[in-house]
């Protein structure tokens, strides 16, 4: 990648949710120069299906930045518009359109991909729940080169982070949301610095992290505390893992693995507190704090309790 002498660059930032936000509000504090915002079109949403503004979007007309929300970049008109702003370079991060080769060239250094996983592995749609759900001790973000394959590109800079025991899907996603703002600025200082050092991805390392469903989302009690824990915090803010109750969802959000009081069939109450509501899974207990009924807000569990209990409940598997 050829370098500038010239420190301050003319940016394109593309996003659309709060994960591109801290990366963006680093940029419009930096030196350097956001010529346009790329989002997503205005979407309808909730019960009263009002229209509601992309997070970025949101902070884009807060700082008076141009804004496009094109529906495609595939088109002749579409390439035409980006190339107008004569950017140096295009910033990616969870924008949700898919780049064709004609725009990944347009910008003079190509484009760069924030992306919430140690690439090569979780490349896709998911990485932040799927690193959860698959037990792994850490994650982290990777600021890559954009290529046409599916996060294919060459590594710029990576930022680890651990993934404790307690994390859900949203800690872990704000960490790293943090964290891609902080590596992007350490990219760019490198790139006006000719000091880049790109890194090819091992093929052989990567794994595809699947866009979630809600389908997936009810829990199997015949799996293992520690596997059902791990989903839990995973799908959490969603899809939100759940159980039936009567034939309705019981949604879970806060859970920790703990040692067994008693043999139990998978699924039953053991025993409950202001601590949580002890589960019996195929293998050891989970202890749930944090739970909603269908139709009431999510409460911690000594907010649950009071004039409830789910006491000799046995949730199907």
């Amino acid at each position: 990648m050829s370098t500038s002498n010239n420190k301050v660059l003319r940016i394109i930032y593309a996003g659309t949710p709060e994960f591109a936000v801290p990366a963006l509000q680093a940029l419009i504090d930096s030196e350097h120069e956001i010529v346009a915002v790329y989002t997503q079109p205005d979407r309808r949403a909730g019960r009263g299906q009002k229209i509601r503004l992309s997070a970025v979007k949101q902070l884009a007309l807060d700082t008076q930045l141009p804004i496009e929300q094109t529906t495609t970049l595939k088109s002749k008109e579409a390439l035409k518009t980006l190339k107008a702003y004569q950017a140096d370079i295009m910033i990616v991060a969870a924008y949700g359109l898919l780049l064709p080769q004609a725009i990944l060239d347009a910008p003079r250094y190509g484009c760069l991909n924030i992306h919430g996983s140690l690439l090569p592995r979780w490349r896709g749609a998911a990485p932040i729940q799927r690193a959860i759900e698959a037990g792994d001790q850490q994650t982290g973000v990777t600021i890559m080169q954009m290529a046409l394959g599916l996060d294919t590109g060459d590594m710029l800079s990576t930022i680890t982070c651990p993934i404790t025991a307690t994390d859900t899907a949203q800690t872990l996603h704000d960490q790293l949301a943090n964290d891609g703002a902080t590596a992007l600025l350490e990219t760019l200082e490198q790139l006006v610095s000719g000091t880049l050092n790109p890194e090819q991805q091992d093929e052989s390392k990567s794994c595809y992290a699947h866009k979630l469903s809600k389908q997936e989302a009810e829990i199997d009690w015949h799996q293992s505390a520690i596997e059902i824990d791990r989903r839990i915090r995973a799908f959490n803010p969603w899809p939100v893992a759940y159980t039936l109750k009567e034939g309705k969802p019981l949604r879970l959000y806060n859970t920790s693995v703990i040692p067994s009081t008693q043999i139990a069939p998978a699924g039953s109450v053991i025993a409950e507190s202001k601590q949580g509501i002890e589960i019996a899974t195929q293998d050891g207990s989970v202890l749930i704090t944090r739970l909603q009924l269908p139709n009431n807000k999510a409460l911690e569990v000594k907010d649950f309790l009071n004039g409830r209990s789910l006491a000799a409940q046995v949730f199907p598997s």
